[in-house]
């Protein structure tokens, strides 16, 4: 058995300030009730809130304390993520992993913006898988990410064993993405953490799935610290003989001899384009 021990924390966030502080002491509640915890993660937005005004260079202040909360309670931390304006004035949705130390060792920037509603956060190019020593590999993803299946299939083809997708989903298709991320752990053999905030930040329904496809936890409407071990044995195992000991769906992608046409560079989809601009919806 390889155990890891990770904590999501679904908490009230606020549209107007920090949440840093309010983060701290939820950090110190679970330490003090579940000092076994190796790593925690934060929704989406968690430290600053969903408004773009808030956004700061990386590295930068915000980031620093989440640094410190890290170093205080010897954890992995993830942020969530924070509204990051980089030196071309260019607005991303960045996630920040933390180390226990303190060191930022990744950033992630979202892949797919909630397009058209989270106008103006520029598109992140590249993945995120990072290494706890002795442990496993973790993949990053960011809300909207996870209805993607070609981002969570890439983060395992680079050895992922764990998708970590901090979101923030306040809206009413919050009932499609629980099923979204069970499906996702199942085909892709993998836990996948998916937190959500509440308030300002979501309306919770934070979810865990294990590698055969298990909800490990599904939480409700109202703020929870939800603390996990895992076992990474579990992922290798399922992967080696099968979900269930049946399907085996990693190793026959990796086996399959078909080409996929539309993901080749330069191919365009005729039908696909003829869906017609990326926009928001008006009346008839």
């Amino acid at each position: 058995m390889t155990p890891f021990a990770i904590a999501g924390i679904q908490m009230p966030i606020s549209a107007v300030g920090s949440n840093i502080e309010a983060m701290r002491l939820r950090l110190r509640s679970l330490m003090t009730v579940y000092p076994w915890v190796q790593m925690v993660m934060f929704s989406e937005l968690a430290a600053c809130g969903p408004l773009p005004e808030a956004a700061q260079p990386l590295p930068g202040p915000w980031e620093n304390e989440l640094a410190e909360l890290a170093v205080e309670n010897g954890l992995w931390l993830v942020s969530g993520s924070l509204h990051e304006r980089d030196d071309d004035g260019r607005l991303y949705n960045t996630a920040s992993v933390i180390d226990p130390g303190g060191n930022v060792i990744g950033r992630y920037r979202k892949m797919f913006p909630f397009y058209p509603y989270e106008s103006g956060v520029t598109q992140g190019t590249e993945f995120l898988v990072f290494d706890v020593p002795d442990v496993g590999r973790f993949g990053m993803t960011i809300c909207f990410d996870l209805w993607f299946p070609e981002v969570a299939r890439t983060l395992v083809s680079m050895g992922a064993e764990v998708l970590l997708r901090p979101t923030l989903t306040a809206s009413i298709d919050r009932h499609l993405e629980l099923p979204i991320s069970q499906a996702t752990a199942a085909v892709n053999q993998c836990y996948v953490f998916d937190i959500n905030g509440i308030g300002a930040g979501g309306y919770g329904y934070s979810i865990v799935c294990g590698p055969n496809g298990r909800i490990l936890h599904q939480g409700g409407s109202g703020e929870e610290i939800i603390p996990l071990e895992i076992d990474f044995d579990e992922v290798r195992r399922t992967r080696e003989r099968g979900i269930l000991t049946l399907g085996q769906p990693l190793k026959s992608f990796r086996d399959a001899p078909v080409e996929f046409d539309i993901y080749q560079p330069g191919q365009r989809s005729t039908y696909l384009d003829s869906l017609g601009p990326l926009t928001k919806p008006q009346r008839p």
